[in-house]
């Protein structure tokens, strides 16, 4: 049985990725009073000097003065470290994570795709694990300047395995997810707590699926996607596809469970896309900097997943080989 301990308070965090998404939420938990320490790399001279920029239709801010660090030898064993790396990435968490970790501290993981929380349990003990999924249209434009766009809510959710080691399970809304939760309400981000992480990952990727995918596929904005009838009905069948996903692999890990994404939650999610400030997603910006793509976190993890418990997803399979494709040719 796994038990999850309480955090300190107040609680200090840690950022491992100061881009897009660790810079936005870094920042705001400094506005609010919060201690937080910011790894960065090519940023460090820039942040180091002159602190972040944060343009928001919340509010600009500029915090002048950050705890800014290249190594995290040199960074306080911290309560909470978000990880906000790209899953490219990840291969750098065994060197990351246990200097900058509090014996009694956990990892929030805020990246996309579905099975990151199992590499980092390897790491750190699947005790230590919150998942974090977040909607966020924010971009960093030059060296430690952000600027956000639209949404900025989280859903989290703590890690569990099941008896076979292998699988996610419902945790229920623990203590520390709420200490978490409080922190960023502080911050003015919007938490959702949910109860089952394995469920909460599938939902996200009803929505990263298809618009990460079509928009380097198509090299389109959010926008031109939803205004245009055939790719919008095109993203609604990939959506289809990852909610079908989603019940094959719950039924694998539990035939009489009733886990599941709701149907609606399809309309829901095009209906914020239809809303939303015209975006380049994550993934079309990764490739339009010819940066590795997420493509096995975000499509190669679920179809490998779905495939085990027997179901095929054709649809996302194309769209998996196609940003293979695209991916490997803009790497040469």
């Amino acid at each position: 049985m796994i038990t999850f301990q309480s955090l300190q308070n107040p609680r200090t965090y840690a950022i491992l990725g100061t881009g897009a998404l660790g810079g936005f939420y870094g920042a705001r938990l400094q506005q609010a009073g919060i201690e937080v320490h910011f790894l960065l790399r090519s940023d460090y001279e820039q942040v180091r000097q002159q602190g972040l920029t944060l343009e928001s239709p919340d509010g600009n801010v500029t915090l002048p003065q950050v705890y800014a660090y290249r190594n995290v030898c040199d960074m306080p064993p911290c309560d909470v470290v978000i990880v906000a790396l790209k899953t490219t990435q990840n291969h750098l968490l065994p060197d990351l994570l246990p200097p900058v970790l509090k014996d009694n501290g956990v990892v929030l993981v805020l990246q996309n795709g579905l099975g990151i929380e199992v590499e980092v349990a390897k790491i750190v003990g699947s005790d230590r694990v919150v998942g974090g999924l977040c909607f966020l249209c924010s971009n960093k434009i030059a060296p430690g300047h952000i600027r956000h766009l639209d949404y900025k809510q989280i859903t989290l959710g703590d890690y569990g395995i099941e008896t076979n080691g292998e699988s996610y399970s419902p945790c229920g809304v623990t203590e520390r997810m709420q200490q978490i939760a409080t922190d960023f309400e502080r911050a003015g981000i919007p938490i959702d707590c949910a109860e089952d992480l394995f469920i909460a990952r599938w939902k996200k990727l009803v929505w990263n699926i298809p618009f990460n995918g079509l928009s380097v596929v198509l090299n389109a904005t959010t926008h031109e996607m939803m205004a245009d009838d055939q790719t919008r009905t095109l993203a609604e069948k990939l959506m289809e596809e990852v909610v079908l996903g989603a019940a094959a692999c719950v039924r694998a890990i539990d035939p009489s469970s009733t886990r599941a994404v709701p149907p609606h939650f399809i309309q829901t999610m095009l209906e914020y896309t239809a809303k939303m400030t015209p975006y380049r997603t994550s993934m079309k910006l990764d490739y339009d900097d010819r940066r590795p793509l997420e493509t096995e976190a975000i499509l190669g993890n679920p179809l490998r997943m779905a495939k085990q418990a027997g179901v095929e997803l054709p649809r996302i399979e194309m769209l998996y080989q196609q940003l293979k494709f695209l991916g490997a040719r803009n790497q040469v």
